[in-house]
């Protein structure tokens, strides 16, 4: 209830800086578009078909360079077939020491 009174509140201050009728959002809104430098809502800008073709193409040059780099990337470890063992046999007592645990509670 306190926030749709401090709503109402801004919007009738709102109102008043811009002088208008109180709770009228239409005119708020007209109002502010009218105040806008042009006096009309902002286009969203259009590039021509050569603008796009270029940007496509810039792209299109950066994604290959990307993708040609193959010096560039971190090779990947490999684990010994020793190593995953001394894993797989270390979870393995995790997991049976868990299930005990399980066992003495039930």
């Amino acid at each position: 209830m306190i926030i749709a009174e401090q709503i109402e509140k801004l919007q009738t201050e709102l109102s008043r800086l811009v002088g208008q009728v109180p709770g009228t959002a239409k005119s708020i809104a007209s109002s502010l578009v009218a105040a806008s430098p042009a006096g009309r809502a902002r286009k969203k800008p259009r590039f021509s078909k050569a603008a796009r073709a270029r940007i496509s193409s810039a792209q299109k040059e950066r994604w290959a360079k990307t993708k040609t780099k193959t010096g560039n990337a971190r090779k990947k470890g490999k684990m010994s077939a020793a190593g995953r063992a001394n894993i797989v046999r270390a979870q393995k007592a995790r997991w049976a020491k868990i299930k005990a645990e399980k066992g003495k509670k039930s």
